[in-house]
């Protein structure tokens, strides 16, 4: 069985940091492909970043130069260093395996999350 488990999250002032991060277990982790959703309330689920398992990465143009995601996979993990923060990142973050998959694309409906809340 497939578990994602987010951590990290918090409430900050605008122009703060955080940093989350997800445990994965029942997979192969690090032949995955690994992702970060958000969803702020209203919000559709959105993609944020990616890191392919060869480490290739990519962001959101919402959270380029601001957000950093790394994966360590000797602990299963992959981290979301985010920095600058803005109210308008408030949302709930999910961490998913196979991010451009459809059932990734639904981990804001099923997925735990982490809420980061940020206040200006």
């Amino acid at each position: 069985e497939v578990q994602l488990v987010e951590s990290g999250g918090g409430s900050v002032q605008a122009g703060g940091s955080l940093r989350l991060s997800c445990t994965g277990s029942g997979f192969t982790f690090d032949a995955s492909d690994m992702g970060w959703y958000r969803q702020a309330p209203g919000n559709g689920c959105e993609l944020v970043s990616t890191v392919r398992s060869i480490g290739t990465t990519h962001y959101a143009d919402s959270v380029k130069g601001r957000f950093t995601i790394s994966r360590d996979n000797g602990k299963n993990t992959v981290y979301l260093q985010m920095n600058s923060l803005k109210p308008e990142d408030t949302a709930v973050y999910y961490c998913a395996a196979d991010p451009w998959s459809t059932i990734a694309a639904m981990t804001c409906l099923w997925g735990q999350g982490t809420q980061v809340t940020v206040s200006s």
